[in-house]
């Protein structure tokens, strides 16, 4: 299906399957975490990234709404849809669902697939725009028997000629919805994935090369592996510090790590003053050795005036994701005679948790007074000291 022009490309992210082989779990397996992040967010982030694709469109379980917006959280999806009684069923939701936008070509991933690489994505659209159905295989290492009922082997297959198959698997949109729609017609609902599907629809399906890597989440050892896997990939470990103080002005709240805590008074700065997001920031832009926040966002800008300052942090922490790494761990200390942060140290853990898309147990805050010397003692102020440690890749810098 080569053409003279730039195809539109679209994913389906098909989500909304139980994972009971998984093991005993609280939340279905897709919204479990996986090195810090669930399953879900990481496989939208691989998507949402890759260069070409205009619309993501998310199939999920009607009763996982609230687990898939904190998924989704910072995202620019299409609105999710339901999906149904069986992937098949969820596959053609999410096909529906882009049928306004018209996409040329669609990409179908698992989201327990969540370490696809942006080059096997890449590998995917163009093998759509060159044969019009395309699925990634990797060649079987292992010998493969046929065995029977009995457990007799009945037959050593040819392993030369088999091949494991992943997702994304590429497609035609059209040919492949209307393969769907004829499947659902007449009552087919037992295909495990879509090229078997396009194959009975008499599509020819080529294949691409596809990633070790790319495993799929099923069982509890999986999940074992993919933390090993995080691990191994993401060894180099990084800390940076931040410090920021504010003055106190006139004012009857103070915000810090993007909570609103009643106060006499509130600090004054060129956005909101937040001195616990500013500290926080600066760790991390100090981690990845990016800068500092008045790099990215001076204060002589006037866009930045009262800016909400969750942006610097959530910045800050894109640029860890962009260069694949991911963030261990969050500590902030804040240094002031008041007001008293203890009563709100949760409320602050779990705003800044959110901002930055971490497990509350990432984020840890404390706080102390400097025994009423210097500027805090004096109560002309407030001062916060932060440390952030990051993982990324071998070999970034």
């Amino acid at each position: 299906m080569a053409s003279g022009f730039e195809e539109k490309v679209a994913a389906v992210i098909v989500a909304a399957g139980r994972g009971s082989r998984a093991g005993a779990a609280d939340v279905p397996k897709q919204y479990r975490p996986v090195g810090g992040e669930t399953m879900l967010r990481r496989t939208l982030a691989a998507f949402a990234g890759a260069p070409g694709i205009a619309w993501l469109q998310t199939v999920i379980h009607a009763d996982d709404a609230a687990l898939y917006r904190a998924a989704a959280e910072g995202f620019d999806l299409l609105p999710p849809v339901s999906g149904g009684a069986t992937r098949q069923a969820s596959v053609l939701a999410g096909l529906e669902a882009l049928a306004a936008h018209a996409p040329d070509i669609v990409l179908i991933h698992d989201a327990a697939r969540p370490f696809a690489s942006a080059a096997l994505i890449a590998r995917a659209i163009d093998a759509a725009r060159t044969s019009g159905a395309a699925i990634p295989a990797l060649a079987v290492t292992d010998t493969i028997k046929r065995v029977a009922a009995g457990g007799q082997v009945g037959e050593t297959l040819d392993r030369g000629q088999l091949r494991a198959v992943q997702t994304p698997q590429a497609f035609a949109y059209q040919p492949l919805i209307a393969a769907h729609r004829k499947a659902a017609r007449e009552g087919r609902a037992d295909f495990t994935d879509d090229a078997a599907l396009a194959e009975w629809a008499g599509l020819a399906v080529a294949t691409f090369d596809g990633e070790s890597g790319n495993i799929k989440i099923t069982n509890p050892e999986d999940f074992m592996r993919a933390e090993a896997m995080q691990m191994t990939q993401l060894g180099d470990v990084r800390i940076g510090s931040g410090i920021d103080v504010h003055a106190f002005a006139p004012g009857d709240h103070v915000i810090i790590g993007g909570v609103r805590i009643p106060h006499t008074q509130a600090l004054t700065g060129h956005s909101d003053a937040d001195v616990g997001l500013h500290a926080l920031t600066d760790a991390v832009l100090g981690a990845l050795a990016d800068g500092d926040i008045g790099a990215h966002f001076p204060p002589s800008d006037p866009q930045w005036r009262g800016a909400s300052s969750d942006r610097f942090l959530k910045f800050a922490v894109d640029r860890v994701a962009a260069r694949g790494g991911r963030i261990a761990h969050l500590d902030l200390t804040i240094v002031c005679e008041a007001p008293k942060i203890g009563p709100h140290r949760d409320a602050l853990r779990a705003s800044i948790a959110r901002i930055a898309g971490l497990d509350i147990g990432r984020v840890a805050v404390k706080a102390t007074t400097s025994e009423r010397l210097g500027f805090t003692g004096r109560g002309e102020g407030i001062a916060a000291y932060a440390t952030a440690t990051i993982r990324l890749p071998w070999g970034e810098i």
